[in-house]
């Protein structure tokens, strides 16, 4: 691991030179490139140096106890030797976790699909809250989230809905999200009192760029139509509507949400390519099943990832065996402490992974 270490340090450090070279400042490609790198570098850097300062802390604190004899000087000294060897194990954990091989698609921005499961107009409603949550948590980190299709049911709640979520880092927090959301509730279309159980399934797709997944145009056909629902006056009374179908897998996207036809063209075709990308992305981990089984789940839609009790007030992540008893802040898009905790067991899981080969 420190033989790793020093070489990224000397990198580290190759990169500043070259980034105040006039060559790369002139050639932005280059420069955003090296931008990047150095972005990924400084966080393993600062915590590498921090490292090599409480390990020269420790040497030093140990030199002097040998040398001192006042008493209140060695008991100041012992502390620090404490205190700096308490750190030096902290950041020994912190670097293995940030030497883990990145998901290259952690810093995409996201295309969020919510479609209605078992539960009728009840699944819809909830999947209305599910949308909302995901929308406050944006707004809580300063991402920006853009609609891109909807399909209401009438009474305020969406049989399915499609939306983008940019902001960096997206896709590391919330890719963990992806699975059937379960809830149990009165429901309000429910005059007996009974508490039902509905689904709703949530899947969570990097924005895939042309780099990433080559879109043949052949495959797709695109039919224009009126838009209905809400949306006012101009969005309803021309064929602005967009539906785009993928020839080769049937798959289907509409899109409605913008007054031009451009715009919607552009956005079905970025939920297309997305979907596209993860079927790939799909294939590529069933090929690595033993890697799989090490991680928390991160994309099978089939799987019951989490259940939300409002009599008790409760949310359950079944993955990590979470429980919090505030359902409300949940609902408001306070989800960090389950994101943070499905983030820390999937990095338990691969250090623990790591160590058994």
């Amino acid at each position: 691991m420190f033989d790793k270490l020093e070489d990224l340090l000397i990198r580290f450090e190759e990169i500043m030179g070259e980034l105040n070279e006039p060559s790369v400042v002139n050639d932005q490609a280059r420069f955003q490139k090296l931008m990047k790198e150095q972005s990924d570098l400084q966080p393993i850097v600062d915590a590498y140096k921090e490292y090599k300062d409480s390990k020269q802390t420790v040497e030093d604190s140990l030199t002097m106890l040998d040398e001192e004899s006042d008493e209140e000087m060695r008991e100041m000294l012992k502390e620090e030797l404490n205190d700096a060897k308490a750190r030096i194990e902290e950041l020994e954990h912190k670097l293995k976790i940030l030497l883990l091989p990145k998901d290259p698609n952690d810093d995409k921005n996201v295309i969020v699909e919510i479609r209605a499961g078992a539960g009728g107009d009840e699944a819809a409603l909830f999947a209305a809250e599910i949308y909302r949550m995901y929308v406050k948590f944006a707004e809580s980190q300063r991402w920006k989230t853009d609609m891109m299709s909807f399909n209401e049911n009438g009474i305020g709640g969406f049989k399915e809905v499609t939306f983008m979520i940019n902001g960096q880092g997206a896709y590391s927090k919330l890719k963990y999200e992806s699975g059937v959301h379960r809830v149990q509730r009165v429901p309000e279309t429910e005059s007996g009192g009974r508490i039902h159980t509905s689904t709703i399934t949530v899947a969570i797709m990097p924005e895939a760029e042309e780099i990433d997944f080559h879109l043949d145009m052949n495959d797709c056909k695109f039919d224009v139509f009126r838009a209905s629902g809400n949306g006012g006056q101009c969005v309803n009374t021309t064929d602005s509507a967009v539906r785009l179908t993928h020839i080769p897998t049937g798959i289907v996207i509409s899109c409605q949400d913008e007054k031009s036809q451009l715009k919607n063209k552009d956005k079905a075709l970025k939920v297309l390519r997305s979907r596209l990308y993860e079927m790939e992305l799909e294939k590529q981990h069933d090929a690595e099943a033993e890697a799989r089984r090490s991680q928390v789940g991160t994309g099978d839609r089939s799987e019951k990832i989490r259940t939300y009790n409002f009599p008790q007030g409760r949310v359950t992540d079944h993955r990590i065996k979470l429980t919090l008893h505030r359902l409300d802040g949940v609902m408001n898009g306070d989800i960090s402490e389950v994101i943070d905790s499905l983030i820390a067991a999937d990095q338990a899981a691969k250090l623990a992974n790591l160590q058994d080969q």
